[in-house]
């Protein structure tokens, strides 16, 4: 027996239920202090900064430029470094913000954070999370893989959400409806105190739990590797795909607003419906992962977005009233399901978009680059649609732009459904 040999007996990987689990962390982590605030306390958020919808808008829109210029050097760094030292190193930049974003900046200094956010999550992250989450999967198991890094990350944020709104409610008085801002601001700042540390924790977490991945020599830059994503059409169907799926997660924003200013709900009771709400992302996630594997990533995604504009058409027609709340509710419902189910599974359609395993990281650095434009432009736009027309009206069209997107994602998915039929699966990407 070689001393080799013995000393990889002793260097025990962690399972793959721990390696999944760690990876759930910190794929929702990284997003909790750029996206988790605004969507669970956006009208707490909106006066301690003393700021509009339009005005948060632009802030988040330097936040999508800096992303898109990361997701495709994301993708190669992906595919040529460890997704360990990559995601750690992430996690800790990212939390660095938050210390930042404590002392409350302006709208210069909130754009300046957002702009630093969009790399701090982007470059050196998502596209290591990505390979890695397709490795663990393997060949037969992508929808699970994507469903449960999504359903977990659905839990996860709701469990986390929870108890920052739980840290809110027990720093502001009992009288909710007349408080000030200043009586505001320490609530705010200990929820950013809180999703600081667990963004530290989800770093020191990957860095212990998650192996190194081993490479290939032969995995260098490969202009013909990059040629062959470019030119793969289904690949550009699946980035629009994901455009318009992630213009409904990015609707979920603003939610917790509407409740207040429609739904006549107080700002901490919008915030615990909107972080309950997120406890249907891991059934639904989940649940579609399952689906995708047993009937085709393609079928679950028509069915979702057919779902999708129901839940929008709904929110269009339905005024609040006595008789109708319970409807809106659960018309609000359905959207939240149909969106999870979306990014549950929406990446496991590279295993029908005829891409090699070792171009992962590049694929999903490209697909990204296109699917997550939004992260520049959706806040902007939402919010002054919002703002043009205030009350019911401004909501009315919010949705009308929603479900232009739903259907829009609807036609991708058919035809993608149309164009990938009788492709074979090349037996590199099996690997």
């Amino acid at each position: 027996m070689t001393i080799d040999v013995i000393l990889n007996r002793e260097k025990k990987e962690p399972s793959k239920w721990v390696i999944i689990f760690c990876l759930i962390m910190a794929g929702e982590m990284i997003f909790s202090l750029p996206f988790h605030i605004a969507r669970y306390f956006r009208p707490t958020l909106l006066d301690v900064f003393v700021m509009s919808n339009a005005e948060l808008g632009d802030a988040f829109a330097f936040y999508g430029i800096t992303a898109m210029l990361s997701y495709f050097p994301g993708g190669f760094i992906a595919d040529r470094f460890s997704a360990r030292k990559l995601m750690s190193f992430s996690l800790f930049a990212t939390a660095m913000g938050g210390v930042y974003m404590v002392a409350i900046p302006g709208q210069v200094g909130l754009s300046v954070l957002m702009g630093y956010w969009g790399v701090t999550t982007i470059l050196f992250f998502w596209s290591a999370m990505i390979r890695a989450t397709r490795e663990w999967g393997g060949k037969l198991a992508q929808g699970r893989a994507f469903g449960l890094l999504d359903g977990g990350r659905g839990l996860l944020a709701a469990g986390v959400a929870t108890i920052a709104v739980i840290i809110l409610a027990s720093l502001l008085p009992a009288d909710v409806e007349n408080i000030t801002n200043i009586q505001r601001t320490p609530a705010l700042k200990a929820v950013i105190y809180f999703y600081t540390i667990m963004t530290l924790g989800a770093a020191a977490m990957v860095w212990f739990f998650i192996p190194d991945t081993k490479f290939e020599k032969s995995n260098s830059l490969s202009f013909k590797g990059i040629d062959k994503v470019i030119k793969n059409r289904l690949a550009w169907l699946q980035a629009i795909i994901i455009i318009c799926a992630y213009c409904g997660y990015r609707g979920l924003d603003f939610y917790a607003l509407y409740g207040v200013e429609i739904l006549n709900m107080n700002e901490v009771e919008a915030a615990r419906f909107v972080s309950f709400a997120n406890y249907l992302r891991p059934v639904s996630a989940i649940g579609a992962g399952f689906l995708a594997d047993r009937f085709a990533t393609k079928k679950v995604i028509v069915a979702t977005f057919i779902l999708l504009l129901v839940g929008y058409i709904g929110l269009i027609f339905l005024s609040a009233t006595p008789n109708t709340t319970n409807i809106i509710f659960v018309n609000l419902l359905f959207t939240f399901i149909a969106v999870y189910a979306l990014r549950g599974v929406y990446f496991a359609l590279f295993e029908e978009t005829n891409i090699s395993g070792s171009l992962t990281g590049t694929t999903a650095g490209l697909v990204s680059l296109i699917g997550f434009t939004p992260d520049i432009f959706f806040n902007s736009v939402a919010g002054r649609i919002i703002d043009a027309s205030p009350g019911l009206p401004g909501y009315r069209n919010f949705y009308l732009f929603l479900c232009l997107f739903a259907g829009v994602g609807l036609i991708a998915t058919i035809m993608l459904v149309y164009k990938s039929k009788g492709i074979v699966v090349p037996s590199d990407q099996k690997n």
